[in-house]
């Protein structure tokens, strides 16, 4: 089993947690992904080797999500059946807290499951504000899209089975987003998940730590925030249209049939294109499944707008209160079922691997890249000893 820390100008601790996991746990072996920190950080990182790390390097800073996909391209070309616990590289996560997600693997292991294992936090205590506000602001939001509750949506402590390398290796992304996205992929992709309780650690209040709450959380919600948009263009069309052929025949149903057809059209052709990017799938197949999924809200938007109309309630407010009811199953059912993402590809399904004795899986330190020629994927150059 490997534990994987990307890194970019890590913390100076860094090299006591390494020596202190292969102390804690001998048949973990510890692999570095250096994303381009530079010379000022050789000596951190010739620590970290003297400690049991074996490090490769970007020559440039690619992001954690192009580094963790280094890593993972790494592990499965030079032992596929190894399993894999990802770690931050700031201290934030304690030798104790990475040997419980490793333990949660190998039970998986013992009972034949395959699964996503998410060290979780409780927030309690001294936790940063921005770290606080942001980790709520991120699990209501994930919520809202895709209606899975996970505690912590921000943990860079997760395990994940040998038979799903190649499923991490497959989605796409290269900074933090990556790891959102990992998890946004769950449901569609029907991987199941369980949550190990860590400790809640910042040092220094954060300060080593690279994520950007503001900018990294709206490249994490774009998805969200197109189909929010492209779904308030269809509910702008939608709406007027309804105004207006209502007043001009004063008919409710055929009114809002008519304005449903009319903004369905060219609400698929932007979420085809742009929200899900599902252009290179078939059209037709996608077509049938949306026409599907508008009948159905069609028929809720029928009955939720009669209801409410009928016991008093004016036409706009009644159309605003039914759609917002609407969005969110519009878009679980959109992002899995009518534009479900090709690209990724089944896992492979292999038995879950268990740890080999000390010392059996000890990497060669002149391995060379492992995906050459992948676009998603960071060339791997072996790291220069500087000791």
């Amino acid at each position: 089993m490997f534990v994987l820390i990307p890194a970019f100008e890590p913390d100076p601790r860094m090299p006591a947690l390494v020596a202190e996991l292969v102390r804690a746990d001998p048949d973990l072996d510890v692999l570095i992904v250096d994303d381009g920190s530079g010379p000022a950080f050789a000596s951190v990182f010739a620590a970290a080797r003297e400690a049991g790390a074996h490090v490769i390097t970007h020559p440039s800073n690619h992001g954690k999500g192009a580094a963790l996909k280094t890593g993972f391209a790494h592990i499965a070309v030079h032992d596929p059946d190894a399993d894999v616990v990802t770690a931050d590289a700031d201290g934030q996560h304690t030798p104790a807290d990475v040997c419980r997600v490793a333990d949660a693997l190998r039970r998986d292991a013992a009972d034949g499951r395959s699964a996503l294992v998410l060290g979780v936090r409780g927030f309690g205590g001294a936790v940063p504000l921005r770290s606080r506000v942001g980790n709520a602001a991120a699990r209501g939001l994930f919520r809202l899209a895709t209606g899975r509750q996970v505690t912590d949506t921000q943990t860079g402590l997760r395990g994940i089975p040998s038979d799903r390398l190649s499923w991490a290796l497959g989605i796409p992304g290269e900074g933090f987003e990556y790891e959102q996205r990992m998890l946004l992929r769950l449901g569609p992709d029907q991987l199941a998940a369980h949550e190990v309780p860590i400790d809640t650690v910042y040092l220094d209040r954060n300060a080593s730590s690279h994520f950007r709450p503001v900018r990294d959380s709206l490249r994490v919600l774009l998805p969200v925030l197109l189909f929010a948009s492209s779904s308030l263009a269809a509910f702008v069309v939608d709406t007027v249209a309804l105004l207006v052929l209502q007043a001009l025949t004063g008919w409710l149903v055929p009114s809002i049939i008519a304005a449903r057809v009319l903004s369905a059209t060219a609400n698929f052709v932007v979420n085809r294109r742009v929200v899900f990017r599902a252009r290179g799938g078939p059209m037709l197949g996608q077509a049938v499944r949306y026409g599907v999924l508008a009948l159905a809200l069609l028929a809720s938007n029928i009955a939720w707008m009669s209801f409410l109309t009928d016991n008093g309630l004016a036409l706009l407010p009644a159309k605003v209160v039914t759609e917002g009811v609407l969005f969110v199953l519009s878009y679980g059912v959109q992002r899995s079922l009518v534009f479900p993402r090709t690209d990724a590809g089944a896992p492979v399904r292999r038995p879950i691997s268990r740890p080999d004795p000390p010392g059996a899986r000890a990497l060669p330190p002149d391995a060379g890249p492992a995906a050459s020629g992948s676009p998603d994927t960071s060339p791997l150059t072996p790291a220069r000893s500087t000791s």
